[in-house]
């Protein structure tokens, strides 16, 4: 099977409101409804990175569908994105592929997820293309896995450091793998009838 990271550390400083606890409908957050998509698809346990802030959060929330989950805490924000995989990817199990997904696209799906595992075998990562774009989650392979987790710098940048990989390019019919949630504007294009509800904000 595979196992998947979730980005949940970003200060969502243009946001202003805290990304994972934002509603993503009146049952679920943002992170709660990623973490339900992963474990319904068979991820057993999900792990996600988040800051103190948002570890705090969570933990008042005492939500019943994120208590498998294992929260790791990045306390080194400013080295960036590469970092927190990093951290994540030395969490879960070095057989198997894993997933890693922004907590600010809340629209994964079973019919994503399947797609790209499918056609890893074809690549040393698989990235959903949605009219010629490339969008997310990507899923990385044993091979980049063990390479990141040897990595001895911590602040480089996760898309050049897959340049030097095989990318397996998976067309869908989904446009909302592009979808980067950042501002309470785009929050409320997708989610209008939520926009000034978020827990914790």
């Amino acid at each position: 099977m595979s196992s998947c990271v979730i980005l949940a550390a970003g200060l969502s400083n243009r946001m202003g409101k805290k990304k994972p606890l934002l509603q993503f409908n009146n049952e679920l957050t943002f992170l709660e409804k990623i973490v339900l998509v992963y474990k319904s698809w068979g991820i057993e346990k999900p792990v996600v990175i988040v800051n103190r802030d948002v570890l705090f959060k969570v933990n008042q929330l005492k939500s019943q569908w994120l208590g498998d989950c294992k929260f790791v805490l990045n306390q080194h924000l400013d080295y960036g994105r590469f970092y927190s995989i990093k951290l994540g990817l030395e969490k879960v199990k070095y057989n198997s592929p894993v997933f890693i997904q922004n907590v600010d696209n809340p629209f994964i799906n079973h019919y994503i997820l399947q797609l790209l595992f499918d056609q890893l075998v074809k690549g040393d990562f698989a990235v959903p293309v949605y009219k010629g774009k490339g969008g997310h989650p990507v899923l990385l392979s044993e091979k980049v896995i063990t390479d990141i987790i040897a990595e001895k710098e911590h602040d480089l940048n996760f898309r050049d450091f897959l340049k030097g990989y095989s990318k397996q390019k998976v067309e869908v019919d989904d446009e909302t793998v592009l979808v980067n949630i950042n501002t309470m504007e785009e929050y409320g294009n997708y989610f209008r009838n939520y926009k000034f509800r978020c827990h914790f904000s």
